[in-house]
């Protein structure tokens, strides 16, 4: 199941909001660069390019959208970063999993790094329940 839209369900029940201009990311930030992630059960990909500027763009299926970002320097005492998200332009065509969505969605994650920092997963809460993944480093370059 596509990571926003799964976490989409959880901006909706309180989820903060997010600040509307992106902060920035510091340089060497281990989420910089550019991710895959094939959807379980399919042969659909989704590829996540996480800029240094605090934006993202994201393909999935036949959806493109770009979204504002901020995550926290330090991973917290689990090893989980704290990842918010909200999208600010999308094609209105569906993703991997059918679903399309809409400017202004926010959601907030937690994103947790294999020690090689090639791979990560994406929880909705910190811990290792509520996860999709592994997303694969394509690029390590801060894009």
């Amino acid at each position: 199941m596509r990571a926003r839209a799964v976490l989409l369900l959880l901006s909706c029940l309180g989820a903060p909001a997010l600040a509307a201009a992106p902060a920035g990311v510091a340089t060497g930030h281990p989420i910089l660069g550019i991710w895959r992630l094939v959807v379980p059960g399919t042969e659909c990909a989704e590829t996540y390019r996480f800029r240094a500027d605090g934006t993202t763009f994201v393909t999935s299926a036949a959806e493109v959208s770009e979204s504002v970002y901020t995550v926290s320097a330090q991973p917290d005492k689990q090893g989980f970063y704290r990842l918010q998200d909200r999208i600010v332009k999308d094609n209105g065509k569906p993703d991997c999993s059918g679903n399309i969505m809409k400017p202004g969605a926010q959601v907030i994650n937690f994103i947790q790094f294999h020690p090689s920092r090639t791979i990560f997963l994406m929880c909705a809460d910190q811990t290792m329940q509520t996860c999709i993944g592994p997303f694969r480093r394509v690029r390590s370059e801060e894009v």
